[in-house]
C-alpha cells in the first residue's frame, strides 16, 4: 500500500511539474528573440510581441517554481530509502542545479523584470538571454542526475553502507544518457513553445473582423511559431532516434515493453496495433510495419532486437527470480501516443508554414486557426507521456541495476500519512492549476499593449546634467 500510494504521488506532482518546465524554457528564448528582433530593428511589433509573450512566460515560470519545490521534499519524505542510496551521486548535480543554474536564471530574470527603463537596452536584452541559458543548465544537471537512474556510471556500491558512491562525476555529468536525454527533452521545449504561440495567435487572429485583435502583432508571432515548431519537431525526431539505439543498448527491456515484443526477432517490425493477453505474457494479435523496429533500435533494418521473455529470463540469472518486466500496456501505448502527438504537432506547422509563405496575399483559413488551438493539448500531452513512459519503463527498478522500487520507500512513514499528502498536494495543484488558467486567460484576452503604451520603453531617461 505505502509503495503504490508513494509512487501515485511523485507520478501526480512530477507529471504536474513538467507540465510547466518545456514551457518555461521553449518560451524563454522565444521572448530573448523576439527583444532581439526589436533591439536591432526598433520595430514597435517585436517589442509589443515581447511585453506580451514575456508577460504569459512570467506566469508559468512562476507556477513551475512552485510545483517544482515539492520535489525534492519527497525524496526524504516518502523515499528516504532511496535517498540514503543515491545521496553521495544525486548530491552534486542538484546542488550545482540549485546554487548555479537556479541562481542564474531567478537573478537575471529578476533584473529583466524590473529592468525596463532603467537599463540600457542591450544590457536589458542580455539578461533575459542568460536567463535562458540558466533555463538550459538547470535542465541539463536535473537530467544528468535522472540519467544516471537510467544508466548509473561513475559510481560504485558499497555492500556494507548500502549505498552508491560518487568515483567519476565527470562520467555522470558526460554520460550518453544524459546527453541524449537533453537533446530530446529540449527540442520538445521548443515543440511546445512554438504549439502555444501558435495557439493563442490562432485565436486572435481567428477574431480578426473585430476591433481591438492586433493582427500586426500576432500574424508575425504565428510565423515565429510555426518556424519554431517545425525546426524543434525535426530536432526531437532525430534525438527520438538517438535514444531509441541507446535505451535498447541499455535498456531492452524497455524498448522491448515499449513494442510489446515477446520473442526475440530479426529483423524485427514496428507495432502499429497489437492485442495481448490478458495477464500481458503474450502478443494475440497485431498489425505491423516490417524491418522499422530493427532500424529503430539497432540503425539497421536486419538488426536482432530481443524479446520480453528472453530479458526476463536472463534478468533472473543476473539478479535472482522476481518480475523484471514493466507494465506493458502502459509503456506501450503511452510510447505510441508521445510519437502521436508530436508528429501531429509537426504537420502542423508544415501545413502552416505554407498559409503563411511570403507571397501568399489570402489570409489563413479559418479551420486552420481553429485547429491550430485546439491542437495546443498535443506538446503538453506529448511530454507527460514521455516521462511515464521513461519512468515506467525502467520498472521494477529506481537505479537500474541497482535498487528496486520497492526497497527505496520510506519504511516509518505510514499509509495514513501519504493519503494526507497525496491528497493535500492533490488539492493544492488544483488549485494553482484554477489560478494558472485564470491568470493566463486573462492576459491573452487582453492581448498585447498599444503601441502608445510602449513608446516610452525605447531608451531609459537620460539623467539631469548638474553644473557648479
Amino acid at each position: 500500500m505505502n509503495l503504490d500510494l508513494a509512487r501515485w504521488q511523485f507520478a501526480v506532482t512530477t507529471v504536474y511539474h513538467f507540465l510547466f518546465v518545456p514551457l518555461t524554457i521553449g518560451l524563454s528564448f522565444l521572448v530573448a528573440g523576439m527583444q532581439t528582433a526589436w533591439v536591432r530593428t526598433r520595430d514597435d511589433r517585436y517589442l509589443r510581441m515581447t511585453k506580451f509573450w514575456g508577460k504569459l512566460f512570467l506566469i508559468n515560470f512562476a507556477i513551475g517554481v512552485v510545483t517544482g519545490i515539492v520535489q525534492e521534499f519527497q525524496f526524504g519524505m516518502n523515499w528516504s530509502d532511496y535517498s540514503r542510496f543515491v545521496g553521495d551521486i544525486f548530491g552534486a548535480p542538484l546542488a550545482i542545479e540549485g546554487l548555479l543554474a537556479f541562481f542564474l536564471e531567478s537573478t537575471f530574470l529578476g533584473l529583466w523584470i524590473f529592468g525596463w527603463d532603467r537599463l540600457p537596452k542591450r544590457v536589458h536584452l542580455a539578461c533575459i538571454w542568460l536567463a535562458s541559458i540558466g533555463t538550459l543548465l538547470s535542465a541539463y544537471f536535473i537530467l544528468a542526475a535522472n540519467s544516471w537512474m537510467q544508466h548509473p556510471v561513475g559510481s560504485v556500491v558499497n555492500d556494507a553502507a548500502g549505498r552508491a558512491e560518487l568515483k567519476d562525476f565527470g562520467a555522470v555529468l558526460t554520460n550518453s544518457t544524459a546527453v541524449g536525454a537533453f537533446a530530446h527533452t529540449i527540442t520538445a521545449c521548443f515543440v511546445t513553445a512554438g504549439v502555444f504561440v501558435l495557439a493563442i495567435s490562432a485565436w486572435h487572429l481567428r477574431r480578426a473582423d473585430r476591433p481591438g485583435t492586433h493582427t500586426e502583432v500576432f500574424r508575425p508571432s504565428i510565423r515565429i511559431a510555426l518556424v519554431t515548431l517545425l525546426i524543434g519537431s525535426l530536432g526531437v525526431v532525430v534525438s527520438g532516434d538517438m535514444q531509441a539505439r541507446l535505451m535498447t543498448q541499455q535498456q531492452p527491456m524497455k524498448m522491448a515493453a515499449a513494442e510489446a515484443l515477446y520473442d526475440t526477432v530479426t529483423p524485427a517490425s514496428f507495432s502499429l496495433f497489437t492485442v495481448g493477453s490478458l495477464d500481458g505474457s503474450q502478443e494475440v494479435w497485431s498489425l505491423r510495419v516490417p524491418r522499422v523496429l530493427s532500424f529503430m533500435a539497432t540503425g539497421s533494418f536486419d538488426g536482432t532486437v530481443e524479446g520480453i521473455n528472453d530479458l526476463q529470463a536472463r534478468s533472473e540469472q543476473t539478479y535472482g527470480p522476481g518480475d523484471y518486466t514493466p507494465n506493458i500496456p502502459t509503456t506501450y501505448w503511452t510510447f505510441r501516443f508521445m510519437i502521436g502527438f508530436g508528429a501531429l504537432a509537426g504537420l502542423l506547422s508544415v501545413i502552416g508554414l505554407w498559409f503563411t509563405r511570403r507571397r501568399a496575399t489570402k489570409p489563413i483559413p479559418r479551420w486552420f486557426l481553429t485547429t491550430s488551438v485546439v491542437a495546443l493539448f498535443l506538446p503538453f500531452a506529448a511530454n507527460s507521456l514521455g516521462w511515464i513512459f521513461t519512468e515506467m519503463g525502467r520498472q521494477p527498478w529506481l537505479v537500474f541495476g541497482m535498487l528496486r522500487t520497492a526497497d527505496g520507500v520510506s519504511p516509518a512513514v505510514s499509509a495514513t500519512s501519504v493519503w494526507i499528502s497525496l491528497i493535500v498536494f492533490t488539492l493544492l495543484y488544483g488549485a494553482l492549476a484554477v489560478v494558472e488558467v485564470g491568470l493566463m486567460l486573462r492576459y491573452v484576452k487582453a492581448g498585447p499593449p498599444p503601441p502608445a503604451e510602449v513608446e516610452p520603453a525605447r531608451e531609459p531617461a537620460p539623467r539631469p546634467s548638474i553644473s557648479y
